[in-house]
C-alpha cells in the first residue's frame, strides 16, 4: 500500500517540488495550500490531490486532514513547509509585519502539528517533517525577525521530539541553505532612511547567494530521505552552503564566524563609524 504525505505550502517552491518528487516515487500526496487554484495543475499528476489549508485556520486544517484520510486512507508524514520571509532593518518593521512573520512561520507550524498529533498517536506512529532553515541555527544581517521564527521552530521541535518518541512519532527538521525557488522573489524587504547606506546593499549581497543555488528538487530529495528514515535523527542540512556553514558554526569561535558573515554580506557596504 502506498504511503501518504500531507504537505503545507505546496503551490510553489520547495512544497511543489516535494509534491512532485513524492508522486514520482509512488507516494500519495495531499498538496495543501491557502488558494487551491494556484496549484490546481498538481491534480493532473499521479497520486496527487489538492486540498485547501490555511495554517492559521483550525477548521481548514482539520478538514484538510480529514479529507486526506478519506481520500487516501491514511497519513504517514506531515511536511510543515508553508512560510513567509520578512527581511530588512528591524527598526523599520511594523507590528503587523512582525506578527504576520510569527503567525505563519511559528504558530502555523504549531497549529498543523497539534492537529495531526491525535491521529498519529491513535495509529501508533507518524513522522513530522518541518522546513526550518540553516537560519534556525545561524544568523545573517537583516534577517532578525525571520531568524527569530526559525530559531523558535528549531527549539520547539527539538523539545517536542522528546515527548513524542513514546508514541513512535518521529520529528525531523529540514535545514536548507539558499535554494533557488520563487521564495527569494517573494521576500518582503523593509528599510528606512537611516539604514540606506547599509540595508539595500547587504540585502542584495544576500540575494546574490541565490544565483548559483540548487533548486527545490535537492530539498525534496532530502525530505524523501527523512520520510523514509526510521531513526529518530532530528536534523537534515541540505544545499550547497548549509552543511558547511552549520559545521563551521559548531567548530570555530563566534568572533571568526561573525567576521566571515560580515565579510560576505557587508561587502561594499558603507557603514557608520564605530567611533
Amino acid at each position: 500500500m502506498a504511503k501518504t504525505i500531507l504537505i503545507t505550502g505546496a503551490s510553489t517552491g520547495i512544497g511543489r517540488s516535494t509534491a512532485l518528487y513524492f508522486s514520482e516515487k509512488g507516494w500519495n500526496v495531499a498538496a495543501t495550500m491557502r488558494t487551491p487554484e494556484k496549484g490546481a495543475d498538481l491534480s493532473d499528476y499521479p497520486n496527487i490531490k489538492v486540498f485547501k489549508l490555511d495554517v492559521l485556520d483550525e477548521t481548514s486544517i482539520k478538514k484538510a486532514i480529514d479529507d486526506t484520510i478519506r481520500t487516501f486512507g491514511d497519513i504517514d508524514v506531515l511536511f510543515n513547509n508553508a512560510g513567509y520571509g520578512l527581511v530588512g532593518a528591524f527598526e523599520a518593521m511594523t507590528q503587523e509585519q512582525i506578527k504576520k512573520q510569527f503567525d505563519t512561520n511559528v504558530f502555523g507550524v504549531m497549529n498543523v502539528t497539534k492537529a495531526i498529533l491525535p491521529y498519529f498517536r491513535e495509529r501508533d506512529g507518524g513522522t513530522i517533517i518541518t522546513t526550518t532553515s540553516m537560519g534556525g541555527l545561524i544568523t545573517f544581517p537583516l534577517y532578525s525577525i525571520y531568524h527569530g521564527t526559525k530559531w523558535a521552530v528549531e527549539g520547539f521541535m527539538e523539545s517536542l521530539q522528546y515527548e513524542l518518541r513514546q508514541f513512535n512519532i518521529r520529528v525531523k527538521n529540514i535545514e536548507p541553505g539558499a535554494i533557488k525557488t520563487e521564495f527569494e522573489n517573494a521576500i518582503e524587504f523593509v528599510s528606512m532612511d537611516v539604514y540606506k547606506d547599509y540595508a539595500p546593499k547587504a540585502h542584495q549581497n544576500m540575494l546574490d547567494g541565490y544565483k548559483n543555488a540548487p533548486t527545490g528538487e535537492v530539498v525534496a530529495a532530502k525530505v524523501f530521505e527523512a520520510a523514509n528514515d526510521n531513526s529518530f535523527r532530528l536534523r537534515y542540512a541540505v544545499g550547497g552552503q548549509s552543511p558547511m556553514l552549520l559545521f563551521l558554526r559548531r567548530v570555530i569561535p563566534n568572533s571568526w564566524f561573525f567576521a566571515m558573515v560580515r565579510n560576505v554580506v557587508e561587502k561594499g557596504v558603507v557603514k557608520k563609524s564605530m567611533g
